[in-house]
């Protein structure tokens, strides 16, 4: 064995004391990875990069390519614009993919190397979520268009008409007039089909529907038959979507000659349907309680000859979170949470028990395999990497890692690795969490704390990496930041989800207090300087935070909810304040009453800053602005952050710049003297 002198390894020390902690700016300087796509062929995996242009205050997109056996990624689409969603032609000869290259978002076709791209779409209402057909003669699409429109040249009128109208009022007769960020106009989001080769797309879902939906899933909700014939589709099937989560599955052939038929009768969500390669079944995704968009996701197999459905997954008290189908379509595999991780899973189409096919102490995801079944490529991430893509034998063995996008930045940073960590929360349940120290610890120190509260509040802490609420940013600030998953978090089985259901402020806050008291015990930490804060759900928290304790220097609240009468009347999926308190508060009076942190005012003692944004429909702006209001007439110290061009979340390079700047200011000025 080789002896490393003790001079190099001192030098060796120095050196990576000398690394930098992994700030906002650090964070900002990261390529996003996401929607890797293998070719037909098995030889190459295309993706799409997301990076940050500070100085513009944009993030572009582009695609780049890289062999399944491993190679240097080369970038397919040009610089500065916005390049994404890249799918394969059956022959692996060409990607179609979403840009805004020439002035709007169309479809554009390309070479598998980049050349001879073109735009395949000229829409006026422009183009999103292309799919190749698997017979490689058609394209398929969403485009929002007006529903009594025949073809574009109509389309065109209306929008030219609607632009140059010096009347911009609003006029509604129903539910849901706008959504997260946006009001809702005249047009619709419709499904067409146009052929590869060029020509004139044709609407396949006419008429009032959105189609697909505004999604409570996450993949898609429309696919392609295998022989090209058919596309399958999910839109809601009540009339009054902001009520509901009925999502039913459709079918329509894919050159309109027929009318859509529907093939499924949950009264639940019936969600992203995939076929499988024989054509035999449809996969897809379901919730069976009507309403509650926090249902489990269980995996469900339709037998297209005959119209029988099949419960896949009933017996696994965790959500199916994503799946594919097996080269052969005798199996599926699935993506599942588990205490705060993701593993790859799979089962037979004729049923039984999920087996473990890749875990580990992260994130997996976006799996997919070689033609002949034997490779298998997905993404992984956990609280200290971003999202990479792997290569592994479905045979068993390590992975290799075929992009490696952020290594320079991140190994010249000190990042901190997520640690675990157990209490005993309301009634006596186990409440999981994770710990994050930061960089050049000391166990001989004493450190302030952040407690974080995640949003939902069916959500949950994972090992995932964040480029919102970035708990390696907030270690790199000196705090120790515990990220406790309490009542309501998923991965730990659906009673445990359900038990925030009309007890916001119940079993929850007392699962944070424990996690609270953990974390003041800890040795390192000092118990007279501790903040806690929120998004959404989160903010929530720290409203109701600051009207039942005042053990905090000070706290944050973000997106928070304040009066839960005035926001059932405010938000737009109104379905999620009818579950979750039993009906709209004036049938349900005294639940709102009673979780509402509005009715606690006159005890806010805690420093508070508040944030949000003006475009933000789901926890409206004036939520935060009650918030702020209550606590300057209580003369609380408190700050308001308002954000004039962000909905719930803030995503804008400079306006995140200031994000963190702001939070942090605010933590080191109440926290840490």
């Amino acid at each position: 064995m080789r002896r490393i002198p003790i001079l190099g390894l001192a030098l060796a020390g120095l050196l990576v004391a000398q690394k930098p902690p992994f700030d906002a700016e650090a964070l900002l300087k990261l390529g996003r990875i996401s929607d890797p796509r293998i070719s037909p062929d098995g030889q190459t995996v295309a993706y799409t990069v997301t990076s940050i242009d500070i100085e513009k205050n944009k993030r572009p997109a582009r695609i780049y390519t890289v062999p399944v056996m491993g190679g240097v990624p080369r970038a397919i689409t040009p610089a500065g614009s916005n390049a994404q969603r890249p799918r394969w032609s059956p022959d692996s000869r060409q990607i179609a993919y979403i840009s805004d290259q020439g002035g709007s978002s169309q479809v554009w076709l390309a070479n598998a190397d980049g050349s001879n791209a073109r735009a395949a779409t000229t829409l006026s209402t422009e183009a999103e979520g292309v799919l190749f057909s698997p017979d490689g003669k058609n394209l398929l699409f969403v485009s929002e268009v007006y529903p009594d429109c025949p073809d574009d040249a109509c389309n065109k009128r209306k929008l030219e008409a609607d632009k140059n109208s010096p009347v911009k009022a609003r006029v509604y007769t129903r539910l849901l007039y706008r959504h997260w960020d946006h009001w809702r106009g005249a047009r619709v989001k419709h499904l067409l089909a146009a052929p590869a080769a060029g020509g004139v797309a044709k609407d396949l879902t006419p008429g009032a529907r959105d189609v697909p939906p505004f999604s409570i899933g996450g993949g898609d909700d429309y696919a392609i038959s295998p022989d090209g014939q058919e596309v399958c589709y999910a839109t809601v099937s009540d009339d009054t979507p902001a009520v509901s989560t009925n999502t039913d599955l459709y079918v329509v052939p894919i050159d309109g000659s027929a009318p859509a038929k529907k093939i499924t009768v949950n009264p639940g969500a019936d969600q992203e349907p995939q076929y499988s390669r024989d054509g035999k079944y449809i996969g897809y995704r379901a919730q069976f309680r009507a309403g509650y968009e926090s249902d489990r996701w269980r995996l469900l197999l339709l037998e297209r000859a005959t119209g029988r459905v099949v419960n896949l997954t009933e017996g696994l008290d965790r959500w199916v979170t994503g799946f594919t189908w097996s080269p052969d379509s005798s199996r599926l595999f699935f993506t599942s949470e588990d205490r705060g991780r993701q593993s790859i899973q799979f089962l037979p189409v004729t049923g039984g028990a999920a087996r473990i096919a890749v875990s580990g102490e992260s994130h997996l995801d976006d799996v997919q395999f070689t033609p002949d079944g034997k490779t298998m490529i997905y993404t992984e991430q956990n609280g200290s990497r971003p999202v990479e893509i792997f290569r592994a034998s479905s045979g068993g063995g390590p992975a290799t890692p075929l992009t490696r996008l952020n290594d320079s930045i991140l190994d010249s940073r000190q990042l901190t690795a997520y640690e675990e960590f157990w209490v005993e929360g309301a009634e006596k349940a186990n409440i999981h969490g994770f710990l994050v120290k930061p960089p050049q610890f000391d166990p001989q120190k004493k450190y302030p704390a952040l407690i974080l509260i995640h949003g939902g509040p069916q959500g949950l802490w994972s090992q995932q990496w964040t480029y919102r609420w970035n708990a390696q940013v907030f270690a790199a600030a000196g705090y120790v930041v515990a990220m406790p998953n309490v009542r309501g978090s998923t991965g730990y089985g659906q009673k445990f989800v359900d038990e925030i259901n009309s007890d916001w402020g119940g079993r929850a806050f007392d699962d944070l207090m424990a996690a609270t008291d953990y974390v003041a015990r800890l040795p390192y930490v000092d118990p007279d300087r501790m903040g806690a804060a929120g998004g959404s759900y989160g903010g929530y928290m720290v409203n109701w935070i600051l009207g039942h304790t005042h053990r905090f220097k000070a706290l944050i609240s973000h997106a928070g909810v304040f009066d839960l009468r005035s926001e059932a009347g405010e938000t737009e999926e109104l379905w999620f304040p009818i579950w979750e308190f039993g009906g709209m508060p004036w049938n349900n009076f005294d639940v709102y009453a009673r979780w509402s942190p509005s009715h606690f005012v006159k005890e806010f003692r805690t420093p508070t800053l508040v944030i949000h944004g003006e475009l933000d429909f789901r926890v409206p702006m004036g939520q935060g602005l009650q918030l702020f209001t209550a606590l300057q007439v209580q003369k609380v110290p408190s700050k308001l952050l308002l954000f004039p061009d962000e909905g719930h979340w803030i995503n804008k390079p400079q306006n995140s710049q200031l994000w963190y700047k702001t939070f942090l200011d605010w933590l080191d000025t109440w926290v840490k003297k």
